[in-house]
């Protein structure tokens, strides 16, 4: 059984969403094609939920936080992953917690950003403000705390880079299906500008 897909702003084809999912302000979630998100994920569109082409959003993974996030075609973010989009201020600046009024709380908002073939292993963590890489690959359990280059792999917490990933095979395979498909590459430029300007 899938979950409903009516209310989200908008969607593609070939997207399936299996139960039970939670879906958190779905009017502001663009899906465009062949996507899966797997049973028990957490999706809160925050200031928006952006979704491109060709994503896997394994089970018990969660997006949260009141930001916005942006994943392009080709990502893939395994079991557990959790990308936090904003956060309550710990500094003392005001009081935490969802139950406060808002005059008393202190909270950011922000974004992730992930680029196209981004690959999240089991159980990573992905801060606000974050944009990671085009190809860039996220070790198991790691913490991403800034930026990572595009091309590389990463591991540890903080994340860092070990090595290089290669891209010819899979920039080669990426223009071959698009083709084959008749299809374009997802632009969230626009969108992009539009969220790390705020």
């Amino acid at each position: 059984m899938a979950t409903d897909q009516s209310k989200l702003k908008s969607i593609g084809t070939d997207v399936t969403i299996y139960d039970p999912v939670v879906l958190i302000r779905p009017e502001l979630m663009v899906f465009n094609s062949h996507i899966i998100i797997s049973e028990f994920a957490y999706l809160a569109a925050g200031l928006g939920l952006y979704l491109g082409n060709y994503i896997h959003i394994s089970a018990h993974t969660s997006i949260s936080g009141g930001g916005a996030c942006v994943v392009e075609d080709f990502v893939a973010i395994s079991a557990g992953v959790r990308l936090i989009t904003g956060s309550e201020d710990p500094s003392g600046a005001g009081l935490n917690g969802p139950t406060i009024p808002s005059e008393f709380r202190s909270v950011y908002r922000s974004f992730v950003h992930l680029n196209r073939h981004v690959f999240l292993a089991t159980n990573v963590i992905v801060h606000p403000g974050v944009t990671i890489g085009e190809g860039a690959v996220i070790g198991s359990g790691s913490i991403v705390t800034r930026d990572v280059e595009p091309w590389t792999v990463n591991v540890g917490s903080p994340a860092k880079k070990t090595k290089d990933r290669p891209n010819d095979v899979i920039l080669g395979l990426q223009e071959k299906l698009t083709e084959s498909k008749g299809e374009e590459l997802t632009d969230f430029s626009q969108i992009l500008a539009e969220i790390k300007s705020r």
